[in-house]
């Protein structure tokens, strides 16, 4: 590799420019969510509520069916950013367009199977009512046809995620996201029906598939040199991204059986009581999942280039993830019945509150296992995790059946937490065999443990307003100490205070 080659694929690895393509990350996240707030409540008005149900079906029927990619698009995200950090650059566009091909040839398959299976869909298994089937029926039509090109966009977006211009992705995410609730507003002052607002989407979804062609040929003009077949690709690409389809159908598995067991064995209502807490507390999420949406390149790139790198990286995010989620966490916990009984009312709150605490000590542990989770599928074993989702999943629902057969809505909790529990710790185990540095345990990692862990129980037992009040206030100065002097580096201390000298110099 040229020294421009290493300077220009170490770039790939900064600090600073991962720090800002995971700020991009959250903000094309969080905006298109904003703009759902708003649109929703319109929709539901201007549609009617069978036909808004239909459309969100439709929407969900979207997202399984990129399934269909069998995880070409993580697979070539990983591969072209292996490539780029070997100094492979001009394998790239043959790759690209290999997996393209695959991607459109599967999309195919997508939209023949959704076609095939709609009539079905509609007028057997699920309760469309029979003066909407017809409308409905389009409607899946319509969908299927937008899924090679739902699949084709992944791909482009991959390749860009490999390159570090998540400042693009999120520049066409951005708009794509609020398109996607936006879009059918503007049909409803000429039409009620779903076929126009489905059809409005899926031109913009075209629309966005262009977009992403020629932003890649910006950011790769090899690209637009010819169109090739490399056939040594197509084998590491599928094995890669079959493991990664093993994953993607397990653990969402994973994420929603709890409310299906609950419903079984107990009652609706419990499932209300339990999932509302569940879907406050796991927007924590949305931040380890913007990082490692952007480490997940750094790490393929680093690994093949300096495997000291990649140990950096990886010790970074668990640390900044560990000092920006423990904070509101502990807050969580601490202020569960508090928050539930001002938002939801007494008696809900009284049903919630502990389901809420044992979730979000949960959600803790799974947002610090996205970094090792990610490290393992970067260093391009995704085998490890798909086998790790297998094993879990079984014992999981056996663990799910006993504890809300005992304990209720808080037996589901405890499991949950339990499995992502297990999951970070094997996780954490697999990611050291990938990496040259120390030992899994340190003292201060164990000190730091166990802090963290009494601090949490104790923010869970029941106390008065005040007294829960003040402890939480001398944890979180507590926290900020320990965090100073334990936990970052004298480099990283460093850095705040310059910026403080600075401004009282101005």
């Amino acid at each position: 590799m040229t020294e421009t080659a290493r300077n220009h694929n170490g770039h790939l690895t900064s600090g600073r420019l991962l720090v800002r393509n995971t700020v991009w990350n959250l903000v094309g996240g969080g905006a298109p969510m904003i703009v759902a707030v708003v649109s929703i409540p319109i929709l539901i008005r201007g549609l009617g509520k069978d036909r808004f149900g239909v459309l969100t079906l439709a929407w969900a029927l979207l997202g399984y069916a990129s399934l269909f990619d069998l995880g070409l698009g993580r697979a070539l995200t990983q591969l072209v950013a292996k490539k780029l950090g070997a100094g492979e650059e001009r394998e790239v566009p043959s790759i690209v367009w290999t997996s393209l091909l695959l991607m459109l040839l599967l999309g195919l398959v997508g939209t023949g199977v959704i076609a095939l299976a709609s009539p079905y869909l509609v007028r057997s298994l699920l309760h469309i009512p029979q003066a909407l089937q017809s409308e409905t029926l389009r409607t899946f039509y319509l969908q299927a046809l937008s899924i090679p090109v739902l699949i084709g966009t992944a791909g482009l977006r991959g390749l860009l995620e490999a390159h570090q211009r998540f400042d693009l992705i999120n520049a066409l995410r951005i708009p794509m996201g609020v398109f996607s609730f936006a879009g059918p507003l503007l049909v409803l002052p000429f039409s009620k029906s779903l076929v126009p607002v489905v059809a409005v989407l899926v031109g913009g979804r075209l629309i966005a598939c262009a977009a992403h062609l020629l932003v890649c040929l910006r950011v790769a003009p090899a690209l637009g040199q010819r169109i090739a077949w490399h056939r040594p690709a197509v084998g590491p690409l599928l094995r890669f991204g079959s493991w990664m389809t093993v994953t993607n159908i397990v653990s969402p598995l994973m994420l929603t059986l709890d409310r299906f067991v609950i419903g079984g064995l107990v009652s609706m209502a419990a499932v209300a009581y339990y999932a509302t807490p569940y879907e406050v507390v796991t927007k924590f999420l949305l931040v380890p999942g913007a990082l490692v949406g952007v480490m997940f390149p750094a790490f393929s790139t680093s690994f093949v280039q300096d495997r000291n790198r990649t140990e950096v990286l990886y010790n970074r995010c668990i640390k900044y993830l560990f000092l920006f989620i423990f904070p509101g966490v502990l807050l969580t916990i601490g202020l569960a019945q508090n928050g539930l009984t001002l938002w939801l009312g007494p008696d809900f709150a009284q049903h919630s509150f502990r389901v809420l605490q044992w979730l979000a000590g949960g959600v803790f542990l799974n947002c610090l296992a996205f970094v090792p989770f990610t490290l393992v599928q970067g260093a391009g074993r995704p085998d490890l995790t798909a086998k790790l989702h297998l094993i879990e999943l079984p014992f999981y629902l056996l663990a799910l059946r006993w504890l809300i057969s005992a304990y209720g809505i808080e037996g589901a909790a405890i499991a949950w937490t339990v499995r992502v529990g297990a999951d970070a710790l094997v996780l954490f185990v697999m990611a050291k065999r990938f990496l040259p540095g120390r030992a899994l345990v340190t003292g201060r990692t164990a000190f730091v443990s166990i802090v963290v862990l009494f601090s949490l129980m104790t923010a869970a037992v029941p106390h008065s307003l005040l007294a829960k009040g003040l402890f939480l206030l001398l944890a979180i100065l507590g926290f900020g100490f320990v965090s100073w002097f334990l936990v970052l580096s004298p480099a990283e201390r460093a850095l705040p205070l310059g910026y403080l000298s600075r401004g009282f110099e101005q």
